[in-house]
């Protein structure tokens, strides 16, 4: 009788040889369901030709392998085409507006927009605001089928194939869908071989298919048009109308419309600015697609082939207010990185007025001109300069400030932008002259010095002046001296030896700190007597807000350009308004506007109301440096405070003669008088000498710390 062991191997080996069986069984039918279709083609094709049998099983089986490939591949791209934000497609950083003060565009003297601040060269344009023979060329030229088909163009993409195929090369075929999923998605890459670039292809497509679902043809065609990149900075059809044709997408005509397609493909290359006759070939290179696909007639192309392109020039491209718009950028840039302000499309409201931009750059060049005609006049000339190199004709510049806020209202920086970029009103630190006395004087005044009181002018002795070498002793500018004048006579007749004296009686460091206070770089300063006579530099924007402080009782209120920032929806990511400290007390500042009053009555200001015919209040002064390499004038209304500079980039004497009142003040009468005729700037009383006319605080100020004192070495 076997034995219970036996009978247990026996079970076991019955039960592993059934599980065999089943695995192979399983096995067979995984093979059978996989080699299905394969084993139903031979079955389909068993009584074909032996010529015609294995051909067509290959063929039909290579279908299949394909087909399998692609519902795999296709179920992958869905996918990873919706991981992409259809809102992107709609998210463009767009051309940031800057306003002026009255809430327009800011233009410039031609009436131009005088260009973008912080983000793309674009303005965004619906559908309905493009001409419509752009849109017709467009098509043409990118997709000339595009109304008629989806994402893809079956056509196209069969034809791309084929030279796949054939040449390993993988081009054309992209739709206007396409190319719109590839700008708006940053799909277009160089250099990362051909199955990276196929694998973007693939997803391209997909992404193309969602956007067809999602959006209408003309949708797709207004978001493609305000993303197209059309060379430098230029993106979207409006930006690029502008500045090839000075004109809105909505008034250019065939031609102009043809070009700008035309353009697409290699935008830098074939430039109208660089290459006009590439650009005219390009622009007949759509006239003749847009016949093809029925847009034109034959007769209407060759008309149109025969006109000119009408590129404005250099000089009517560029920007002859952009003296304005690079001094908002650089206050804008220091508050976009402060606050982390990163989008584009933003709203810029300024405190720049346009009439006074206006009539600054107008006086500006007007009173240059007339000084460059002068008999004698040695340097060159605008009119004789031959656009190369950086021109070394008489400069200028002026800053005009709101003094009720510190608010710029009007900056000019040279005589033109477009020939020369420097920003002399806030990039150029120019040696001040005597329009630094009054400084010198307030800080004497502080002390309890009175400018009734009585000061030597006579020649300065060796040695009286303690720090400076023996043999100093500055002249006075007609070589006279008196032995003793009063202290407001010596600064109303802007007398050198004892203006001197009045800087020894204030004390150096005094001096430096009223400086300071006033908004001068006070480590432009050398601690040395010489530096009462205005010997350093400072830009012309500082001597303007400087001066502020007289018509504002001793207040010095923050100069600044912009007032606040929006979103296109109106909200507000940044506002400001006025800051202010107190520079001076305002009987002592009061003092010393007093006297800046009787310099433009009977001092050396006085040619403002004898010559000039410009009789309203005013206060202020001259300035000229040695050998008349610089010309100043710095001087206030009750309004407004103004600094004019004018001398050439290398110092050199200007003419014989040069002085602040010759060159500079009619600059400055030219500016107020213009501001006088406008509504909010009319001149009244200048409310800093007395409590009873102190100019009130606006509502909106706020008052600040003095900046930190910087101790005198």
């Amino acid at each position: 009788m076997p034995s219970r062991r036996s009978a247990q191997k026996k079970t076991t080996k019955k039960r592993a040889g059934s599980k065999r069986k089943n695995t192979k069984r399983a096995e067979f039918t995984a093979r059978q369901f996989f080699f299905s279709p394969f084993i139903l083609i031979n079955w389909l094709t068993r009584n074909f030709s032996i010529w015609i049998k294995w051909p067509a099983r290959l063929g039909l089986s290579c279908s299949f392998l394909a087909l399998n490939f692609g519902l795999i591949a296709g179920a992958f791209y869905h996918i990873l085409a919706n991981t992409y934000d259809l809102e992107e497609v709609t998210n463009m950083p767009a051309r940031t507006e800057i306003l002026d003060r009255q809430g327009n565009i800011l233009k410039n003297s031609a009436g131009q927009e005088i260009g973008f601040l912080h983000g793309k060269n674009r303005h965004l344009v619906r559908y309905d605001e493009v001409s419509p023979l752009f849109i017709n060329a467009l098509i043409a030229r990118e997709d000339g089928r595009f109304r008629e088909h989806g994402a893809v163009d079956i056509r196209g993409f069969g034809r791309s194939i084929f030279r796949l195929v054939t040449r390993w090369k993988f081009e054309g075929a992209s739709t206007i869908t396409m190319q719109l999923a590839r700008n708006s998605f940053t799909l277009k890459k160089r250099d990362h071989g051909k199955l990276l670039t196929l694998h973007r292809k693939a997803l391209e497509i997909a992404i193309a298919h969602r956007l067809e679902s999602n959006f209408t043809k003309n949708e797709i065609l207004e978001h493609y048009m305000n993303r197209i990149f059309w060379g430098g900075s230029i993106m979207g059809v409006e930006s690029a109308s502008r500045t090839y044709f000075g004109k809105s997408s909505s008034q250019i005509d065939l031609s102009e419309a043809a070009m700008l397609a035309g353009i697409i493909r290699a935008p830098n290359a074939f430039s109208p600015f660089r290459d006009p006759e590439a650009a005219k070939l390009e622009r007949n290179t759509v006239l003749n697609r847009m016949v093809y696909f029925e847009y034109l007639t034959e007769e209407e192309a060759k008309t149109t082939k025969e006109k000119p392109l009408n590129i404005p020039s250099a000089s009517e491209r560029l920007i002859s207010g952009s003296y304005a718009l690079d001094s908002i950028r650089r206050d804008l840039e220091e508050i976009l990185e402060r606050e982390n302000i990163k989008d584009g499309g933003l709203i810029i409201n300024t405190t720049l007025d346009p009439n006074l931009q206006e009539a600054a750059e107008r006086a500006m060049e007007k009173r240059l001109a007339a000084v460059e005609r002068t008999p004698g006049y040695k340097h060159q000339k605008r009119a004789n300069w031959n656009k190369k190199g950086n021109p070394a004709y008489l400069q200028g510049a002026a800053v005009v400030i709101d003094n009720r806020t510190g608010g710029v209202l009007a900056v000019v920086g040279g005589r033109s932008a477009a020939e020369s970029q420097f920003n002399r009103a806030l990039q150029s630190r120019r040696p001040i002259g005597s329009i630094f006395k009054p400084f010198v004087f307030l800080a004497a005044v502080k002390n309890g010095f009175s400018l009734t009181e009585t000061v030597s002018d006579a020649r300065i002795r060796p040695g009286e002046i303690s720090g400076t070498p023996l043999d100093w002793s500055p002249a006075n500018s007609d070589g006279e001296y008196y032995a003793a004048i009063s202290a407001s006579k010596a600064l109303i007749d802007s007398r050198n030896t004892s203006s001197v004296r009045v800087g020894s009686i204030a004390g150096m460091s005094e001096v430096i700190e009223v400086a300071r206070l006033a908004g001068f770089n006070a480590d432009a300063i050398e601690p040395y007597p010489a530096s009462y006579l205005g010997t350093w530099g400072a830009t012309v924007q500082d001597v303007a807000s400087a001066y502020s402080i007289f018509p504002n009782g001793g207040r010095r209120f923050r100069p600044y350009y912009v007032q606040s920032i929006e979103d296109r929806d109106g909200n507000f990511l940044w506002k400001s308004g006025p800051l202010y400290y107190k520079a001076a007390e305002a009987p002592a500042a009061g003092d010393v506007s007093d006297a800046l009053e009787q310099v433009n009555r009977t001092g050396t200001g006085r040619a403002i109301r004898s010559r000039y015919g410009f009789n309203k209040p005013s206060g202020g002064k001259t300035g000229t440096t040695n050998d008349y390499h610089d010309a100043w004038y710095a001087g206030y209304t009750s309004n407004l405070s103004c600094a004019v500079w004018v001398g050439l980039d290398s110092p050199k004497k200007i003419i014989q003669g040069g002085e602040g009142a010759r060159l500079a003040l009619p600059i400055w009468v030219d500016i107020m008088q213009t501001a006088d005729r406008l509504p909010g700037y009319k001149n009244g009383p200048i409310g800093a000498a007395r409590a009873q006319r102190l100019s009130p605080t606006p509502p909106a100020a706020i008052p600040v710390d003095p900046p930190k004192a910087i101790p005198v070495q």
